[in-house]
């Protein structure tokens, strides 16, 4: 409690990087229209996509206040990966689904590749339709630029 937003975004960069697959989450986030950006697009919104992520754990993870993390035991298996199942209990009791596809990847280790708020609202679905819009009415680096914007939104507070 008390660290700035960018003492957080410092700590948890390491650790997300490592446990999400952000390479392949902004692949299915941008869509199909993926395969025709160029290379030094592709990289460009990835690296807008990882910042982005960061900072919005490093923003949700202000302080502590008796929260606690529950994870289920045993994997449901899924066609893209496996579904861990786990819930934030809030210091009143009340709790908060959060459920992850995880998927193999390939260095071997398992990767986040989508969170379900509420236990089945895919993250990435939501971003997706968001990310289509802008792409269409902006290009690449009119997403990249709208990554970058609530990236620093969320810094800022």
């Amino acid at each position: 409690k008390g660290s700035s937003f960018d003492q957080r975004y410092q700590l948890l960069q390491p650790a997300i990087e490592r446990a999400f697959d952000l390479g392949l989450m902004t692949r299915i986030a941008v869509g199909p229209e993926w395969v025709d950006l160029p290379a030094a697009q592709q990289q460009e919104l990835a690296a807008a996509f990882a910042r982005y992520t960061i900072a919005t754990y490093a923003s949700r993870f202000d302080g502590y206040s008796g929260e606690r993390f529950v994870v289920e035991p045993t994997s449901v298996p899924n066609p893209n990966g496996v579904i861990v199942e786990s819930r934030l209990v809030q210091s009143d009791g009340k709790p908060v689904t959060l459920n992850y596809l995880m998927r193999r990847g390939a260095r071997g280790t398992w990767q986040i590749i989508d969170v379900y708020l509420s236990g089945t609202i895919s993250e990435l679905a939501t971003r997706r339709s968001e990310f289509v819009a802008v792409l269409q009415r902006d290009g690449a680096k009119g997403l990249v630029r709208l990554l970058q914007r609530r990236a620093a939104a969320l810094r800022t507070g």
